[in-house]
């Protein structure tokens, strides 16, 4: 009995409701951070659309980024093992102000 309690005390039951399984789509993170968090805000900005919206935002200890940035890594190197190199693509880069500028 002492064995399955022991067990149990270093399992996390985690639950995966259907609605966040579906996942959100997002093509620009946004990271910011302070002195005691680091904040990453999701969008999906579609081209020639002015305007986009923060399709989900997860806010992070400074610990937590750092696990984060680790397990990336590690994944993405498994991955790169398995498939290839990811490559990097040039992209424009994307305005700030998402509209029409003003002149002097």
């Amino acid at each position: 009995m002492s064995d399955n309690n022991n067990q149990q005390q270093g399992q996390i039951n985690i639950e995966l409701d259907e609605a966040t399984a579906q996942g959100i789509y997002s093509n620009l993170a946004i990271i910011n951070h302070s002195a005691s968090e680091f904040v990453v805000d999701y969008v999906c900005i579609m081209p020639g659309t002015p305007k986009a919206k923060v399709k989900s935002r997860i806010i992070l200890t400074p610990q937590h980024a750092k696990r984060l940035l680790k397990a990336l890594a590690e994944n993405i190197q498994r991955f790169e093992s398995a498939h290839g190199e990811i490559k990097e693509f040039e992209q424009a880069p994307i305005p700030l102000n998402f509209g029409p500028t003003g002149q002097a």
